[in-house]
């Protein structure tokens, strides 16, 4: 059947993250005691106040389709939240709500790449990057980082990274996979090479805004003087706020850009769940001070899993800022062999670990990286501390 398949989607790589996340569950269902550390979902219920807005939405009857470009008083809630927590002050007819993030940056690859268009991508980035430029006709252009550098990319690699042909740069901060954060002083720097080229746009995904350990909080690049009208702001409430299943994200953006994604939004799949919509807006009318136990319980997850994972030689670790992901560096075992297991890359090594410790992780192949795996610490502290062990059982054998 596959010759009836378009080039597009026979070009188009599986989410790692979730092809994992399926081989972890096919392994479960035959009997097998697989600890999980591939998804990155909160392990958390959401907070009560938020499914009681749920509950009054449905008793409320909102039924019926949403506008496309989402609820007003959503939108409100949405201006309100980038001015409170980021300093950006957008008009309604700049904000977008989708069905989750990942629509989200769907939408504005359709909206702004053109065929051959090169967007820079920091690596690592998020798995979907590459893949959601290349469906739309774009070029990606990796510019590799390093666990030395806390793998954030500098100005210096910015400018040579940068065409004629490049038309826009898409990186997250918190950034998943790495956990990385970008200090405000660090966005400047990147700012002030982008002003050299104002044709480029950035995407700034910050969906782990909250989840930030850094003394100095988040910044937003659009805060950075000048990048205001060339930045799209992508965020969502499935990681601060434990909704990933409830599929809500959100854009603040140039207004032409906005007009054009409610465009194709329009034909693809309209406005977003009406539910979710309304349980959007009590959780981002909230204080932050709402989920900060969430926020407190990752950072205590995060120094558990490094001073574990630390004990096992091979594990090259930094300290990650935000997010809930470690981002190892395991090409320490590469060419070795492992149980007649000969580790050639970090997929292998990826694999090693879901067959013979039963702990699912993710290749960082997948984000761009093939000397790193991805580790995901929203699970409870017990499986963490039993899947380490596992890990280190079974890589001492």
């Amino acid at each position: 059947m596959n010759q009836h398949l378009s080039e597009r989607v026979l070009n188009m790589a599986t989410s790692a993250t979730l092809a994992m996340a399926a081989k972890a569950r096919e392994l479960r269902a035959e009997g097998k005691d697989i600890i999980g550390l591939s998804l990155g979902e909160p392990d958390f219920n959401i907070p009560d106040f938020i499914k009681d807005a749920a509950k009054e939405a449905i008793d409320q009857n909102y039924s019926s389709y949403s506008p496309v470009d989402g609820y007003g008083d959503l939108k409100q809630a949405i201006v309100n939240k980038f001015k409170r927590d980021n300093g950006l002050t957008y008009g309604l007819n700049q904000i977008l709500v989708s069905t989750g993030a990942k629509q989200s940056l769907a939408n504005i690859a359709l909206a702004i790449i053109n065929e051959g268009d090169e967007v820079i991508l920091p690596a690592p980035y998020w798995v979907s990057y590459s893949d959601i430029v290349k469906l739309c006709g774009g070029v990606p252009v990796e510019v590799k980082t390093s666990i030395e550098t806390d793998f954030k990319m500098t100005a210096e690699q910015l400018q040579a990274a940068i065409t004629p042909k490049t038309k826009m740069m898409w990186f997250s901060s918190p950034c998943n996979p790495s956990g990385s954060v970008y200090s405000k002083e660090e966005l400047e720097s990147l700012a002030e090479v982008l002003k050299n080229h104002p044709d480029i746009f950035v995407v700034s995904d910050e969906i782990y805004e909250h989840i930030n350990f850094t003394e100095t909080g988040h910044t937003s690049i659009a805060s950075i003087d000048g990048m205001f009208d060339r930045t799209i702001t992508v965020n969502g409430v499935s990681k601060a706020f434990a909704m990933t299943g409830w599929r809500v994200g959100y854009i603040g953006a140039p207004e032409a850009i906005v007009k054009a994604c409610i465009k194709i939004q329009g034909q693809m799949t309209s406005g977003a769940n009406a539910i979710a919509q309304r349980a959007t807006i009590a959780a981002l009318e909230a204080p932050v001070s709402s989920i900060k136990f969430m926020i407190d319980k990752f950072h205590e997850r995060r120094d558990l899993v490094l001073g574990l994972l630390g004990e096992i030689e091979g594990f090259q670790l930094n300290v990650p800022e935000g997010a809930f992901y470690i981002f190892p560096n395991i090409s320490y075992f590469f060419g070795k062999t492992l149980k007649g297991k000969t580790i050639k890359n970090a997929s292998d090594f990826s694999l090693f670990l879901l067959e013979e410790a039963n702990v699912a992780t993710v290749t960082g192949e997948a984000f761009g990286n093939p000397d790193c795996i991805r580790i995901s610490y929203a699970a409870a502290e017990e499986e963490l501390k039993e899947a380490v062990k596992r890990i280190k059982e079974a890589l001492a054998s």
